[in-house]
């Protein structure tokens, strides 16, 4: 594996933490070694209720969850880890390539989903992808602020306001609200948004950008005299300033 250019930590310069969740002791093991050649602190756990408890005392920036286990399968550990209001973004892991999987396991509140077999460098970006778009890892060289009307995104500190009021994302609907306010004013596709946000394509399934799009909506629209974010019929999305 190649090491990537830009070293990412978390903000304090601390290094980042990743459990990586998997029945097979052979894969863990691959993928501890690619992760800890990041520079990354790596835990491990062979079972759901396993990771439920590493996840409790290591407080990971990142999991990779296999979907298939034998005593807690990933999708119920998924859910006991949002049900206790922890956010940490979650890459599936799995042999399932089937097009309804994927869609389920974003809607229950994954980040991003890999198939086997996969490459150890697919992993590593992804995990990258998902740990800068939290906001928990830091790389040198801040990026700009992107502003729509009185609708304000830090693609440094992660943060978003509107007007006064700082609104709370999760990693994927910061990721989409960025790619929006980077095309401000142009109407993007269903397919755009499935390719840039989540780097693959549904087969067709447009539900998960439906469901991702009222989740914006609600956190950034909801309660203002004007709406920033607009369908499109027929095309897509837009995101821009009122007339």
């Amino acid at each position: 594996m190649t090491t990537p250019q830009t070293a990412l930590t978390r903000p304090d310069g601390s290094a980042l933490r990743v459990l990586v969740v998997d029945d097979e002791a052979m894969l863990t093991d691959l993928l501890s070694m690619a992760l800890r050649m990041e520079g990354w602190d790596v835990k491990t756990a062979s079972s759901g209720f396993e990771a439920l408890q590493v996840a409790r005392e290591f407080a990971p920036d990142a999991m990779v969850l296999d979907i298939m286990m034998p005593d807690l399968d990933g999708m119920a550990v998924l859910q006991r880890l949002r049900q206790s209001g922890d956010d940490v973004p979650v890459l599936f892991l799995t042999a399932k390539d089937a097009v309804g999987d994927r869609v389920a396991g974003l809607t229950a509140g994954g980040d991003d989903y890999v198939t086997k077999p996969f490459s150890l460098e697919e992993v590593v970006a992804r995990l990258r992808g998902l740990m800068r778009r939290s906001g928990t890892a830091h790389a040198s060289g801040a990026e700009p602020i992107l502003r729509v009307a009185d609708l304000t995104l830090n693609e440094d500190s992660h943060e978003v306001t509107r007007g006064t009021s700082e609104i709370e994302l999760t990693a994927t609907e910061f990721e989409l609200l960025r790619f929006l306010m980077r095309n401000q004013r142009r109407v993007v596709s269903k397919a755009q948004i499935l390719d840039r946000v989540w780097d693959y394509d549904f087969g067709g399934r447009s539900s998960v950008v439906e469901l991702y799009i009222s989740y914006l909506r609600k956190k950034i629209d909801h309660g203002h005299d004007e709406a920033l974010i607009h369908t499109v019929r027929g095309v897509g999305y837009m995101i821009k300033a009122p007339q």
